[in-house]
C-alpha cells in the first residue's frame, strides 16, 4: 500500500483543524438529499448516505459513474462489461446478467428514470449530484433497493441564462466534446429549460496484435439529456426530464496472460442504446399537504457479444478451437407514482411493468487431431418476461419531546410474472413481499444528530434462464434485516461536514449467483445460475465521511469504509465485497484562479466470485489535476491513475486453453494511466 500514506494526510489535517484556531469565513451549502420523499437536508436524514455535488463532478471525474464508485464507501462495481453495470453496496449486488431475469439488488435512478441492472449509461457530463442511500430501502424503493440506492441527477434549469462548451483530448486517443446550456423561456421566468450533450471516443487501453488493432475495445459514447421546469399557477409545477445515451463500446477486455494485450479474433461489443422520459408535477394546493405525481418510462436495447475462447487460429494450432457468444436485451419500463405529503407523514402509490425479450446465439467449433475428437456448438436462447409490480407505502414521523423524532415507514409490494422460452418452460408465478424501517433521531444540538435505525429489505425470487440444471430453474425471494445508528454533524460555523454509521445486517435465504461450466472444451458453456443459500448471510461495517473548508482556498475530503461479511455456511467473505475502501483528496482554489486538485483512493483484496476462491489484489489509485480558471474560461490538465497501477476489476477462474483445459485465474484489469487536458468555455 505504498501510496495508502497520501489517502491519510487529509486525516492527519483534519486532526490539526481541531486545535488550530485560523479557520475559513465560507460556509457549506446544504445539501438536500432529493432521493428521500421529503427531499431532506442530507444531516438530518436518518440513514446512510453519501452525497456526492456536481462540483466534485466537474473537478474528479472524467466521463462515467464508475470513476465515483472507488470515493464512495462500501460503494463497489464489477467489471463484467466494458461499462459499470452492475454495482454492490456493502457487499450485496449482481456481478453479471449474461442470463437471467431482471432482478437487481441496487436501485438505480437517473432523473426518476429506472435503469437498475443496466447502468452503463450512467455518464456523468452536465450531473448536479449523485446520492448513494446504503442498506435496504424498504418502504422508499422496495424490491430494487435491497442493498441500496444509486440516484443520479442532471443540472436543474435556473432563470439566469448560462452555458459551457467543453472540449478534451486525451492519450489513448480520447476525444470529448460536450455543451449545455438554459435558461427562461418567458419574461416572468415560469418556464425554464436545461439541454446538454456529449461525445466522447478513445481506444479502450486494449492492443490486438493479431487483428493488428489498438481500438478493439475501443469507446463510443454519446448523450443526450433535456429538463424543462414550469409553473403552472401558484400551486402547481411542473418537471420534464427526457434522456438519449447510446453506450456502443468495444468488448475486448479478457486476454489470455491477464495483459492489456489482446489475442482474440472476434473481439465482442458491449452497447446500450436507452431513452426515457419522467414527468414530475407537486401540486400544493392543498392546505394539509402536497401531492405528488412521478410517470417515467424507459427503453433500452441492450447487445453484449465476447470471443469465448479469447485466441485465435494460431493461439491454438493445431487444435481448432474457436467460440463466440451473442446476447441481445430489449428492455422496457413504465411506472407511475402518487404521494401525498404533510409534514408529519405519507402515503403512495406506486406501479410499475417491466418488459424484457432475451435472444442468445452461441456458435463454436472444436477439434482435437490427437485424439481425434471433433465438436461443434450452435445454440439459440430467446425469452420473454413480464413483470407486474403494485405497491403502496406510508411513512410517519412523531416528536417525541422537543429534540427526539420516531419514525416508522412501511411498504407492501404484490408482484405477477409471466414468463416462456424456446426451451418450453411456461410460469407465471406471484408473490407479495413487505419492507420497512423504524427510526429515532435525537437533535444532540442544533449542529449534531444522531439515530438508529432497524429497516427490512426484500428481494423477489426469479428465473435462471438458458442451459441451467433442471432443477435449478427458479428460485425464491430475499430478506435483509439491517440495523444502523450513526452520527450527521456541521461543525466550525457549518465549514465541516461529518457523517458517520455503523451496521450489522443479516441475510435471509439469500439469493447467491452460482457459476458452471457445463462442457470442459466449450468455454460458452460457461454458465450462471441463482440458488437460496438457507444458510443466510452477515454483514457488519462502517462508513464515514466529511468535507471541511480548512481555508479560503484549501478544502480537504476523506472517506472510509469498512466490511465484513459471511456468505452462507462457507463463512467467507462475500464477492466484490473488500474489507476497507478509502478515499482522500484535497483542492486548492486560488483568488487568482490557479486550482489543483489531488486524489488517492484504496481498495482492499476482494473474492471475484461464490464459485471459486480466487481473488484480487489491494491496490490504491492516485489522480492529480492542476490549471487555470478565469471568469468564463477555464483549462486543466489532468492525470488518472497518476502511477499506472495494474489492478483487477473482475476475475473468472474456469479452464479455458485447450488441449488440457487447466482451471486458470482470468482477470480483466482496469484503466492504466491517461493523461489530457480540457478546456472549457462558459457563458452567461
Amino acid at each position: 500500500m505504498k501510496y495508502l500514506s497520501i489517502a491519510l494526510i487529509p486525516v492527519a489535517l483534519l486532526s490539526i483543524f481541531f486545535t488550530c484556531s485560523a479557520v475559513a469565513d465560507e460556509a457549506i451549502d446544504e445539501i438536500i438529499v432529493t432521493a428521500d420523499f421529503r427531499e431532506r437536508p442530507a444531516d438530518k436524514l436518518p440513514v446512510s448516505v453519501s452525497v456526492v455535488s456536481g462540483d466534485f463532478i466537474r473537478e474528479a471525474v472524467q466521463q462515467h459513474f464508475e470513476e465515483l464508485v472507488n470515493v464512495i464507501p462500501n460503494l463497489n462495481w464489477s467489471g463484467d462489461g466494458h461499462r459499470a453495470r452492475y454495482f454492490q453496496i456493502r457487499g450485496i449486488g449482481e456481478l453479471e446478467q449474461y442470463e437471467g431475469a431482471p432482478n437487481p439488488s441496487v436501485g438505480f435512478l437517473i432523473d426518476d428514470i429506472d435503469f437498475s441492472g443496466i447502468g452503463t449509461v450512467a455518464t456523468v457530463f452536465d450531473m448536479e449530484s449523485v446520492e448513494v442511500l446504503r442498506g435496504p430501502q424498504g418502504s422508499r424503493y422496495g424490491a430494487n433497493a435491497l442493498a441500496g440506492l444509486v440516484y443520479m441527477r442532471s443540472t436543474a434549469p435556473s432563470a439566469e441564462r448560462d452555458g459551457r462548451l467543453q472540449l478534451t483530448v486525451g492519450d489513448d486517443d480520447a476525444l470529448s466534446i460536450a455543451a449545455a446550456f438554459g435558461g427562461s423561456l418567458d419574461e416572468d421566468e415560469r418556464v425554464l429549460f436545461r439541454v446538454s450533450g456529449q461525445q466522447h471516443e478513445s481506444n479502450g487501453f486494449r492492443n490486438n496484435p493479431y487483428l493488428e488493432r489498438d481500438d478493439t475495445n475501443g469507446r463510443n459514447e454519446t448523450s443526450l439529456r433535456a429538463r424543462l421546469q414550469a409553473s403552472i399557477g401558484d400551486d402547481l409545477e411542473m418537471n420534464l426530464a427526457a434522456l438519449y445515451t447510446d453506450v456502443d463500446d468495444g468488448y475486448d477486455a479478457f486476454s489470455l496472460d491477464n495483459t492489456y494485450t489482446m489475442l482474440s479474433d472476434k473481439p465482442g461489443r458491449d452497447a446500450q442504446e436507452s431513452g426515457g422520459a419522467s414527468l414530475r408535477f407537486d401540486w400544493s394546493g392543498h392546505a394539509a399537504g402536497s401531492l405528488t405525481s412521478i410517470t417515467s418510462f424507459a427503453n433500452s436495447n441492450i447487445d453484449f457479444s465476447f470471443d469465448a475462447d479469447w485466441g485465435n487460429d494460431d493461439s491454438w494450432n493445431p487444435v481448432t478451437y474457436d467460440y463466440v457468444s451473442l446476447t441481445d436485451r430489449d428492455r422496457q419500463t413504465l411506472s407511475q407514482e402518487f404521494r401525498f405529503v404533510t409534514d408529519s407523514w405519507l402515503l403512495g402509490v406506486y406501479a410499475m411493468n417491466l418488459t424484457e425479450d432475451l435472444r442468445t446465439r452461441n456458435l463454436g467449433d472444436y477439434y482435437d487431431p490427437f485424439f481425434d475428437f471433433a465438436d461443434s456448438l450452435n445454440d439459440a436462447f430467446s425469452s420473454e418476461f413480464e413483470s407486474t409490480n403494485l405497491a403502496a407505502f406510508g411513512q410517519g414521523d412523531w416528536q417525541l419531546g422537543e429534540a427526539t423524532t420516531l419514525s416508522a415507514g412501511l411498504r407492501f409490494e404484490h408482484r405477477n410474472t409471466d414468463y416462456n422460452d424456446t426451451d418450453g418452460t411456461i410460469a407465471d408465478p406471484s408473490e407479495s413481499m413487505w419492507g420497512g424501517e423504524l427510526s429515532l433521531a435525537r437533535e444532540i444540538s442544533d449542529s449534531i444528530m444522531s439515530y438508529v435505525a432497524l429497516s427490512r429489505g426484500y428481494k423477489a425470487g426469479g428465473f435462471n434462464l438458458g442451459l441451467v440444471p433442471p432443477d435449478r430453474r427458479t428460485f425464491g425471494d430475499e430478506v435483509l434485516w439491517s440495523l444502523e445508528t450513526g452520527v450527521k454533524a456541521s461543525l466550525a460555523d457549518d465549514r465541516v461536514l461529518l457523517n458517520a454509521a455503523v451496521f450489522a445486517s443479516q441475510r435471509d435465504d439469500q439469493q447467491v449467483r452460482i457459476s458452471e461450466q457445463l462442457n470442459p472444451n466449450d468455454p460458452a458453456s460457461f454458465v450462471f445460475y441463482t440458488v437460496n443459500d438457507s444458510a443466510g448471510g452477515e454483514m457488519y461495517g462502517l462508513e464515514t465521511d466529511l468535507r471541511w473548508f480548512a481555508t479560503d482556498a484549501l478544502e480537504i475530503y476523506a472517506s472510509l469504509g469498512l466490511l465484513r461479511s459471511k456468505l452462507g455456511a462457507s463463512g467467507r467473505d462475500l464477492a466484490h465485497a473488500p474489507r476497507y475502501s478509502m478515499a482522500a483528496g484535497a483542492v486548492y482554489r486560488h483568488e487568482n484562479g490557479f486550482f489543483a486538485r489531488l486524489d488517492a483512493t484504496a481498495r482492499d483484496e476482494f473474492y471475484f466470485d461464490v464459485s471459486h476462491d480466487q481473488k484480487s489484489q489491494s491496490y490504491e489509485l492516485l489522480h492529480a489535476r492542476i490549471g487555470y480558471e478565469g471568469d468564463n474560461w477555464a483549462v486543466q490538465l489532468w492525470a488518472r491513475n497518476l502511477t499506472d497501477e495494474e489492478y483487477a476489476v473482475r476475475g473468472f477462474y474456469f479452464g479455458n486453453e485447450p488441449p488440457d483445459f487447466p482451471a486458470t485465474l482470468y482477470t480483466r484489469l482496469g484503466d492504466p494511466r491517461q493523461v489530457g487536458i480540457t478546456l472549457e468555455r462558459r457563458f452567461n
